[in-house]
């Protein structure tokens, strides 16, 4: 496989440099694409946070990260080399000077701002960027998710970043766009007279889009407790797989012709609010149970002694896209914190054959599924029907072609973020959210927020280590179908 040349000179600066995401995946996607000889030896990556430490300091606790994750000593201390930290307060005004200075020292070089902090700072940061004039030249800015709680707050960002950085120089970050899975989804649309004739009402009964968690709240608490899954997961992630998988084929592959068919789906989804959000819609905040083996406390225990909280830890949606394509497919949409598997899939179920010519004892046919996992083990599974070998009558079998992108390629697929990073640092935008597909996504959600707050009603209680409430299981088999779930993969 040819590794890709190293990009031009640059300069990524992460606020939020001492936060969880820097940490876990930023610093360690930058550690790989060095590792890969894409990262020229004078570009800088220069933590920024709150703590009151030095580059030796920053580079140390990066050490040790980097270490856990299985990272070689000395090609560490080569890359940390280019690693550097200031101490900043968003919100005041000590230290920006300096900052600027250090900047301005590679006047040259490419200027990535990647904001890893709560939304609430968006504004504050991207003024004093502005005031100091670090968004002139080649600068960009990176937007984590959430772009707001909603859609005044998401226009207020978007209006506020907009007056400092133009929307050519801001990325709106969804890392699930960065994986190969998605990407490879494409590919199998676009580059395969296979499919694409198929990808309509005509041939498709359903799509499911699954990502679920084992984990609970764990620090993150606080924040999820003013966000709840619908926020934290569909708004962004779900919604943009949807439209990869929905979305009419782009004339090219250029960044605003697939964004534009991104934001087609968007605006013809059907509306969901009090009229008939309690058919659509289903909620659920886990209790107390097991998950991989051990037991685990409910949500509220986890927020702490004497806490209450409504929010949802799951949401399951039937959703409908109003176009011609798509007209009477349901799409079923699935969240959940403390769920049995850790998975992210996509699920594309075609309609069963008109007419079968086997009678009862051959067994039952099943629908084709085409099954695109995106994690943990991200690959692509077709199933088939065909004949179980062996005398004695013909038997039906449902079996997959089954193909793991790490076995097939005989390598390990990159993390997203190493992929989005340096496509910032190309000026890419391809994978990024436009400011009006987060519009477009956020008027879609808020009536659905809107509609469960008028309720009243509590969410659903489900056991940890279980597939979310009953409810959710009711949504999908009172149309006749099923969540695909890994019990049906024995065959």
């Amino acid at each position: 496989m040819t590794a890709s040349p190293p990009v031009d000179p640059f300069d990524l600066v992460i606020f939020g440099g001492t936060g969880d995401l820097a940490l876990r995946k930023l610093i360690p996607a930058m550690f790989h694409r060095f590792l890969d000889g894409q990262i020229p030896s004078e570009s800088r990556i220069i933590g920024i946070a709150r703590e009151a430490t030095d580059d030796a300091g920053y580079r140390d606790t990066l050490q040790k990260a980097l270490i856990e994750g299985g990272g070689d000593k000395q090609k560490i201390d080569t890359f940390l080399k280019q690693v550097h930290y200031r101490s900043l307060d968003a919100k005041k005004d000590e230290g920006w000077d300096d900052f600027a200075q250090l900047i301005a020292e590679q006047a040259d070089h490419i200027r990535v701002f990647y904001l890893s902090t709560s939304p609430e700072l968006f504004t504050h940061i991207c003024n004093r960027l502005g005031a100091h004039e670090l968004n002139k030249g080649k600068s960009r800015v990176v937007l984590e998710k959430p772009i707001g709680h909603d859609l005044a707050s998401a226009n207020e960002i978007n209006e506020d970043v907009a007056r400092v950085f133009d929307e050519s120089q801001t990325f709106r970050i969804d890392h699930y766009l960065g994986k190969e899975t998605v990407q490879n989804l494409l590919a199998l649309r676009f580059g395969n007279a296979l499919f694409e004739p198929l990808w309509n009402a005509e041939h498709i009964d359903h799509v499911q889009i699954t990502v679920s968690e084992t984990l609970g709240v764990g620090r993150r608490g606080s924040y999820y407790d003013h966000s709840g899954a619908l926020r934290d997961m569909v708004q962004n992630h779900i919604l943009q797989l949807l439209c990869m998988v929905a979305m009419e084929p782009p004339g090219s592959l250029a960044p605003n012709a697939l964004r534009d068919e991104k934001l087609k789906v968007l605006n013809a989804l059907k509306h969901i609010d009090s009229s008939n959000a309690a058919q659509l819609t289903v909620r659920g905040q886990y209790r107390a149970g097991a998950s991989e083996g051990k037991s685990v406390p409910g949500y509220v225990e986890e927020l702490g002694e004497g806490k209450k909280s409504n929010t949802e830890t799951f949401v399951a949606i039937k959703a409908e896209i109003a176009n011609w394509r798509w007209a009477g497919v349901p799409f079923y949409l699935r969240t959940g914190k403390r769920l049995p598997a850790r998975l992210s899939e996509i699920v594309v179920a075609f309609k069963h054959v008109p007419h079968s010519i086997f009678d009862a004892s051959a067994g039952t046919l099943a629908q084709n599924r085409l099954v695109l996992r995106l994690q943990p083990d991200e690959g692509v599974k077709l199933w088939l029907t065909i004949k179980h070998p062996g005398p004695g009558g013909l038997r039906l079998r449902h079996v997959p072609l089954d193909m793991s992108f790490a076995e097939a390629f005989g390598v390990q697929q990159p993390d997203a973020y190493e992929r989005l990073l340096l496509d910032v640092v190309r000026g890419n935008p391809t994978l990024f959210m436009r400011s009006d597909e987060v519009v477009a996504a956020w008027r879609w959600a808020d009536p659905i927020l809107a509609a469960w707050a008028a309720s009243g009603e509590a969410p659903r209680a489900y056991q940890a280590g279980t597939w979310g409430p009953s409810a959710a299981v009711a949504l999908i088999e009172r149309d006749g179908r099923t969540w695909n779930e890994d019990s049906e993969d024995e065959e």
